[in-house]
């Protein structure tokens, strides 16, 4: 480690001593990008996370003086992969950076997956606002490219933490819309009344009764084969309850489907909401009598 951390460090000052000198044609900044590569390689081996991504950014400085954009995208990109260790808030402002270089020369499809990869770091952090930002950011580059599928995932993330954050309404289009799409092709047409479900449930969570009666008409419409489901059943029966403000009747038609298709957490605690709405309503009559 520390043989490591030494010829880091050697390297490191014979590339400021290049950036600091005379050079032709740039070849200063060609010569000193060599030796911050091998000084950041050498951090990395050494553990030395914050060195290491200080330098892959004076590697990225070098590559921008010498308008190789992709190159300095990626050494923005392996500083921040080092900074992921030490420093969350460095490592989503060097993949910003990595992402308006890859912007700048049309790569697309690799500014979707770095925004992907910030909105991911947010995620872990549990900053649900920042990472709804960056998955809509993603899901809209990964669409202009055509790539469907990793649009719908990160469409599907912005959904889920809507939903979390109570915007019901942007959850339903965007369940809905997926919905739509996975008909026409036979490979996703299974999850099809995964995602009506899950439309449904926000639905059931906004409180009114006609908003999911027309909804479950309308997904009908949409695919034939949903009301022969036990997740239009689902929907169906717990809407009724929740109309008959019968709290006996929810906890029943839930713990029956859970006993068969397990409920995830995400579900299980937008379904929890409701039942809490409905208890509050029978406890307020309760008052009333």
């Amino acid at each position: 480690m520390g043989d490591q951390l030494a010829k880091a460090e050697d390297f490191l000052n014979k590339a400021e001593k290049k950036l600091s000198g005379w050079g032709l044609f740039g070849s200063k900044f060609e010569d000193a990008a060599e030796l911050f590569d091998k000084s950041a390689n050498s951090f990395k081996l050494a553990k030395s996370w914050d060195k290491a991504g200080s330098t892959y950014i004076k590697l990225a400085n070098c590559h921008l003086k010498l308008e190789s954009k992709h190159e300095a995208a990626q050494a923005f990109v392996d500083a921040a992969h080092c900074y992921k260790k030490t420093n969350i808030n460095e490592a989503v402002s060097c993949l910003d950076q990595a992402v308006d270089n890859f912007c700048e020369i049309g790569r697309i499809s690799m500014a979707a997956r770095y925004l992907k990869e910030i909105a991911d770091l947010y995620e872990s952090e549990q900053n649900i606002a920042q990472a709804i930002v960056y998955y809509e950011k993603s899901a809209d580059f990964y669409e202009s490219e055509e790539v469907n599928t990793s649009a719908n995932q990160c469409k599907q993330k912005v959904a889920q933490f809507a939903a979390q954050l109570e915007q019901y309404q942007k959850s339903i289009v965007i369940y809905e819309d997926i919905a739509r799409q996975s008909l026409n092709n036979n490979l996703l047409k299974y999850g099809v009344k995964g995602h009506l479900l899950n439309a449904g449930i926000c639905q059931l969570c906004k409180g009114d009764h006609i908003a999911i009666t027309n909804a479950l008409e309308r997904y009908q419409e949409l695919d034939p084969t949903f009301s022969g489901t036990r997740e239009y059943r689902l929907l169906a029966d717990i809407a009724a309850a929740v109309d008959e403000e019968d709290l006996e009747k929810f906890t029943v038609v839930l713990k029956e489907f859970d006993s068969m298709t397990p409920l995830d957490s995400w579900k299980t605690t937008l379904l929890l909401r409701v039942k809490e709405k409905l208890k509050a309503k029978e406890l307020e009559e309760d008052d009333l009598t």
